[in-house]
């Protein structure tokens, strides 16, 4: 039988891992809601361009699938539940069925899947990871804005040839971020 001592020796470093792990979603998710925070509003169209997708993009890059996973759906159910995390201070169940919602619902995806790609595979499996992250994005905003418009030319239109200059820079800039980041704090949790 083990003594206090030694049960409290024992399960200290996998509850301070544990603590990490959380800390670090949390972490993810107030970094996405940040960065949804800095728009710049486009007169073609209904959605905004944040900064957000790139946010996503490092989040799940460097915390991994499941980390990553998690952050974006904390961050969905903080703004469903009321905070308002999404673009221009938005929050509430209406913005998910709206013209954003489709790239809001994709961001879990869009983490796991750059989590997966960019895992320990260096500068290519960022870039790779932010790439099919990017692209999630774009598919899951544009089957919802074809929806609500009925028009797939005009929800590409509106939602997709706007950002994709941006798109560029934010891979790029997502791939610096994951390579950078990415070894040092997944060795910490």
């Amino acid at each position: 039988m083990l003594t206090n001592e030694t049960e409290t020796m024992v399960l200290a470093p996998a509850e301070s891992r544990t603590g990490r792990r959380v800390l670090a979603v949390a972490l993810g998710a107030a970094t996405v809601a940040v960065a949804a925070q800095i728009t710049v509003p486009l007169t073609l169209g209904p959605v905004p361009m944040t900064l957000s997708p790139l946010a996503v993009l490092i989040v799940g890059g460097v915390l991994g699938p499941r980390g990553g996973v998690a952050a974006l759906v904390s961050y969905l159910l903080a703004g469903m539940f009321g905070l308002p995390v999404f673009a221009l201070g938005l929050a509430g169940p209406a913005v998910l069925m709206g013209t954003t919602g489709g790239y809001l619902l994709a961001f879990p995806v869009a983490a796991g899947l750059s989590g997966v790609l960019a895992r320990d595979r260096g500068w290519m499996g960022a870039m790779l990871g932010a790439l099919a992250g990017i692209a999630v994005i774009h598919v899951g905003g544009v089957a919802q804005l074809t929806l609500i418009t009925g028009d797939l030319g005009n929800a590409l239109r509106l939602g997709t040839m706007p950002f994709l200059a941006g798109d560029v820079v934010k891979v790029v800039l997502a791939t610096i971020g994951v390579t950078a980041l990415g070894p040092a704090i997944r060795r910490l949790l």
